[in-house]
């Protein structure tokens, strides 16, 4: 068997299921993702339909892990600075009123009652 890391040197007609496994990181990370694509491997993936449902199963992880980390780039569904600004403002005032002794909050509703009367 060829090493791992030496995918060019891959005989891909005599390549058994378990050997290709192997290779499977190298050939990923040599076809961005994309092994399914490789010309090299057409006939092997289709006379070992395990791998190629294994090779599909992949590339979707590989696809959607990929799309994770790209920037959406929907400025219009994005929240505006002012909602952060109002967010941040109402966490302050929450935070403000946790703190705040219970006496102070008693008397805080005492004068409200008075001046409502």
């Amino acid at each position: 068997m060829t090493e791992p890391g030496d995918i060019n040197s891959i005989n891909f007609d005599t390549l058994k299921p378990e050997e290709f496994e192997n290779y499977l990181p190298y050939l990923f990370a040599s076809g961005n993702g994309k092994v399914s694509q490789n010309p090299r491997l057409q006939k092997f993936l289709a006379g070992n339909p395990d791998c190629a449902a294994l090779v599909s199963d992949l590339e979707t992880i590989a696809e959607t892990a990929r799309s994770l980390f790209e920037p959406t780039g929907d400025a219009v569904n994005d929240p505006s600075d002012q909602v952060w600004n109002n967010i941040q403002t109402k966490l302050r005032e929450e935070s403000v009123l946790a703190s705040a002794p219970e006496d102070d909050e008693e008397e805080i509703e005492e004068d409200e009652v008075k001046e409502i009367n």
